[in-house]
């Protein structure tokens, strides 16, 4: 679960309504997502779709069945608590930022962290979830792009 929203930008509601049979190699595919379209992709990688698969093995689990089997108050304490033991104070949500600053800082367009990893409908949305760039962060990118 802590992946799929790190890793995955995933929001902790869609991560608790992935079935068995929503997921498929390094996609995962979301059924009535938020967005409002009919459904959606989730591009996750290989390491966590492979570490999620043997957990869908090894639960020997059916395709309706949920992968998540929790309520989203129950997601939360576990997510809270992952954060605790490493000095942390996080939220679900907290795990979705975190996977969008990661592209973005990674070098990926922000085109690709708003529409693919977010799936925000608008740029503005994903440039609120990224926040001010520090006064080095210029320098830093010029002289990586440049070098």
């Amino acid at each position: 679960m802590l992946e799929l929203l790190a890793r995955g930008g995933m929001r902790i509601g869609e991560v608790l309504k992935l079935r068995m049979r929503d997921v498929g190699d390094c996609k995962l595919f979301l059924v009535s997502p938020k967005s409002g379209r009919q459904n959606e992709v989730v591009y996750i990688p290989k390491k966590v779709a492979a570490r999620l698969r043997e957990y869908i093995r090894a639960k020997e689990m059916a395709p309706e069945e949920r992968i998540c089997p929790l309520g989203y108050t129950g997601a939360r304490q576990i997510v809270k608590k992952a954060g605790r033991k490493i000095g942390l104070e996080i939220s679900p949500h907290n795990l979705r930022r975190h996977a969008a600053t990661y592209a973005s800082r990674a070098g990926a367009p922000i085109e690709i962290v708003s529409k693919v990893i977010l799936r925000h409908a608008n740029l503005s949305t994903t440039q609120r979830y990224l926040g001010r760039v520090s006064d080095t962060e210029p320098s830093r990118r010029v002289e990586n792009i440049f070098s």
